[in-house]
């Protein structure tokens, strides 16, 4: 190894280093940004003796950190990756006899450790940036930490971060009581003043972060590193500073994100030229792991994009939130590099401390199919048993064994079948790996590879949305990039057939329940939206922007939505015809009778349809059919429009209004049922709809029918107490039977005042222990007297009553003593 000229702050902890991985045979280390882990470690431990000839396999999360630390290790020995160095990533592997320190990435190494699980040769893993908590370096930690417990006690283990919960992983590192070191390094960075300028919520963000950027040129010298939240606004924003930068101001605008060609990486990584500046526009791939030189101002929107995987739907989208406080932190200090620093942050003060701690661990919100299907290769049915940080959660796991099993890759013990091992070998998600080996089957495995490249390798193709564009583009591309994925593509699926073939369907090969039908078939909308709606197979809506050439088709198979599950866009997707769809999917259609309720006619409609599971491919009217379930769903309409709309008449008003007073007067809501609308419609399926059967509108509901179900509210004992406790009508001493009301607080009659001649009792009703209230009228029926003591009325004011009464109505019978009189319906006869 040559000397290091220049002192770094790992260099003062290396001694402990090396001492607790030479006793024990796992260690954390952490270190922050620019304390030079990344480069040193690795060469450091190239001298140990527990080494032997073994090689160390260092991990990182992604290609260009990857390429950046080979590179920076082999300058350091004076020599090219390939010799002392080596590299393993997609795209971009050099290794050589000589190669003792292998820098892979996380993704690689997971197939790595699979295919061979003795890590035959290995000596050392090191998972550099581990606090990033990838899908691909927790599994890759677990399979590693089975491996030295199981086979390879002599294998060590490092975990280095530059933000994580030490403590917590020595924790999982260690087996029963053994203590795991914990080694930090203070680190090096010089200060950083932190600037918050927020931003107006109702403009877009790449507006505000283009007003920042000139802001900072105006205020500050240096380069500047920007972070957006992915490919997209990146580009708007180096729109938006391409129109309004001057040619005189000498800055140099260079993008930086994971799908980009090296060259253009490489570019915005290196020093600006002599004389001018460099705003660099970057994903969250420039929080760790990676130099940029010359960057003393950064720029930080505040926002990450992110995958999240849906398990009831099995999609994964990607969603922009908010960073949490430990990547606002690696961004703040990317401008203490090398010199005192600026950060401006486009958010208020106050809003720092709720953002969350840290960003959520991919195994988290992922997919988890890839890691089920890795797991049963491992020979592991259950991924909980493996060591995680944080374990799989089960909704995940469970939709990855179905789509496994749907896959044919797992069977129905969780097993790894023949398929499953196919799927496993290629390097490819299972879906896309499906796609591919069925395609080959039907000589079209060149089409599928390219497919899958294009969606595995993404830019490549451009963005696009519908796929057969990105597909001809792809093969069009001869960037060095371009021309690696398509030698990765052969060994795949093989050379293309020289025809063209439609790229739908057999993107429908990965992703059945992805067919999609526009909801107005074959429209592009209705003039006054610009998007066109889909349903998915899976019962999942999305949107496409109606000047797309697919918003016209009828079908599609769509690949990757975005957005959340109330406002999806298809973001790649290709065409299919309907027989297409009938060719394709002819095991899941299934024929159906659908039965619904009809709000504008208040009737049953019933049609006969062909479903692909949500989909429905088309429907013929058929009779409403005489069963329980249109029952049901005729009650349901009822009860959606309300019970009011039912032919009640008064008798059944009042057997309502019967049922709630001796409710309120026991008041045991357990004896008698409740009866308001609301009540009503809640049980609607329990009261009424086994008396629907065979009823197939409201027109054909009439109050026979009505009664006869409110009455099956209640057994016959019940309705034997409510005809004596609560009884439809009194009898007058006159014989007259008045029909009470109940609809007030008390049960009311409304009687003329001689009806009631003769009577030295006050009527009551529930066996005698609640009185009527009387509404005592005169001859024409108009009120006189309210009264819940009759006996009391004729001693009292009857008296003063009689003489108003007499005056008006001499034609008729006013007693003095009125509870000895003969009750009576008629006038004194004439002459009297």
């Amino acid at each position: 190894m040559s000397d290091t000229p220049v002192h770094l702050p790992i260099d003062d902890t290396m001694p402990a280093l090396l001492a607790s991985l030479a006793e024990h045979t796992s260690a954390v280390l952490v270190a922050p940004p620019g304390a030079g882990k990344t480069t040193r470690v690795p060469l450091a431990l190239l001298g140990e003796t527990w080494r032997g000839d073994g090689r160390i396999v260092m991990l990182e999360p992604r290609r260009l950190a990857a390429r950046g630390a080979a590179a920076r290790m082999a300058e350091t020995l004076g020599e090219s990756i390939g010799d002392t160095v080596g590299l393993r990533a997609r795209l971009d592997t050099k290794v050589g006899p000589r190669t003792r320190i292998e820098v892979v990435t996380e993704g690689v190494f997971a197939r790595m450790i699979v295919d061979d699980p003795e890590l035959s040769g290995i000596a050392a893993v090191i998972f550099d940036e581990f606090h990033e908590r990838s899908l691909d370096a927790d599994f890759s930690l677990a399979l590693a930490l089975d491996v030295q417990s199981a086979l390879r006690e002599d294998l060590r283990i490092l975990v280095m971060s530059a933000t994580l919960d030490g403590a917590r992983v020595a924790r999982l590192l260690g087996s029963g009581d053994a203590l795991v070191p914990v080694i930090e390094s203070q680190g090096r960075s010089f200060p950083v003043e932190t600037r918050y300028i927020g931003r107006d919520p109702a403009r877009r963000i790449e507006d505000d972060v283009a007003a920042a950027i000139r802001k900072a040129l105006a205020e500050e010298t240096g380069s500047i590193l920007v972070f957006l939240p992915g490919q997209a606004e990146i580009r708007r924003v180096e729109n938006l500073l391409t129109e309004r930068l001057s040619a005189m101001q000498a800055v140099d605008i260079a993008p930086l994100y994971g799908q980009m060609e090296r060259s253009a990486q490489n570019l915005a990584i290196r020093p600006s030229h002599p004389g001018r500046r460099k705003v660099v526009l970057a994903t969250s791939i420039a929080e760790t792991s990676l130099t940029i030189e010359g960057v003393r101002v950064v720029i930080d929107s505040g926002l990450a994009r992110v995958p999240r995987f849906e398990p009831d739907i099995g999609i994964t989208r990607l969603e922009t939130v908010r960073a949490s406080r430990a990547a606002a932190d690696q961004r703040r200090g990317r401008a203490g590099r090398t010199e005192p620093g600026i950060c401006y942050r486009l958010w208020e003060e106050a809003a720092t401390g709720a953002l969350p701690a840290f960003s959520t661990p991919e195994i988290l919100t992922a997919d988890l199919a890839p890691l089920v299907l890795d797991c049963a290769r491992w020979g592991v049915e259950d991924p909980t048993s493996l060591a995680f940080l944080d374990p799989p959660p089960a909704p995940a796991l469970l939709e990855a064994r179905n789509l496994l099993q749907s896959l044919g890759a797992l069977d129905a013990s969780n097993r790894l079948t023949d398929t499953g091992r196919a799927l496993q070998a290629l390097p490819l998600p299972p879906r896309l790996a499906r796609m591919v080996i069925e395609a080959r089957r039907i000589g079209e495995g060149g089409t599928a590879a390219d497919i899958a490249a294009v969606l595995v390798e993404r830019g490549l193709g451009g963005n696009a949305v519908d796929l057969s564009e990105r597909v001809q583009a792809f093969r069009r591309d001869r960037s060095p990039r371009a021309a690696d994925m398509r030698r990765l593509a052969r060994q795949w699926g093989g050379q293309p057939t020289t025809h063209t073939t439609p790229v739908g369907p057999l993107l429908a090969l990965a992703f059945p329940d992805r067919i999609a039908k526009a909801r107005q078939s074959g429209a592009s909308g209705n003039g006054d939206s610009r998007d066109t709606a889909f349903l998915l197979a899976n019962g999942r809506g999305a949107t496409l922007d109606s000047a797309s050439t697919l918003a016209r088709e009828e079908f599609l198979a769509v690949a990757e939505i975005i957005g959340s599950a109330a406002s999806s866009r298809i973001v790649s997707a290709a065409s299919l015809t309907r027989d297409d769809v009938e060719t394709i999917a002819s095991e899941r259609i299934r024929e159906t009778t659908d039965i619904s309720f009809d709000k504008e006619a208040r009737a049953l409609r019933a049609r006969r349809a062909r479903r692909l599971d949500a989909i429905v491919l088309d429907r013929k009217p058929l009779p409403a059919p005489a069963t329980e379930e249109a029952a049901m769903i005729l009650a349901r309409g009822i009860a959606d429009i309300g019970v009011a709309c039912l032919p009640w008449t008064k008798a059944l008003d009042q057997w309502r209004n019967r049922i709630a007073f001796l409710r309120r007067a026991e008041g045991d809501d357990s004896v008698w049922p409740a009866t308001t609308d609301e009540a009503l419609a809640m049980t609607i399926e329990d009261w009424f709809a086994p008396h629907l059967i065979g009823i197939t509108s409201l027109s054909r509901i009439d109050a026979t029918l009505l009664d006869a179900a409110l009455k099956s509210l209640i057994p016959w004992d019940l309705q034997q107490r409510l005809e004596r406790e609560a009884p439809t009508h009194f009898t007058a001493p006159t014989g007259s039977r008045i029909a009470v009301d109940y609809s007030g607080d008390t049960p009311c009659i409304a009687v003329r005042v001689q009806e009631l001649f003769g009577l030295d009792t006050h009527p009551s009703i529930a066996n005698g222990r609640l009185p009527l209230t009387l509404e005592l009228l005169s001859p024409a029926h108009r009120p006189i007297q309210i009264t819940r003591d009759l006996p009391g009325f004729w001693r009292g004011s009857w008296t003063a009553v009689r003489a108003e009464m007499r005056g008006r109505y001499p034609r008729h019978v006013w007693p003095e003593d009125p509870a000895g009189a003969a009750a009576t319906t008629r006038a004194k006869p004439r002459g009297t």
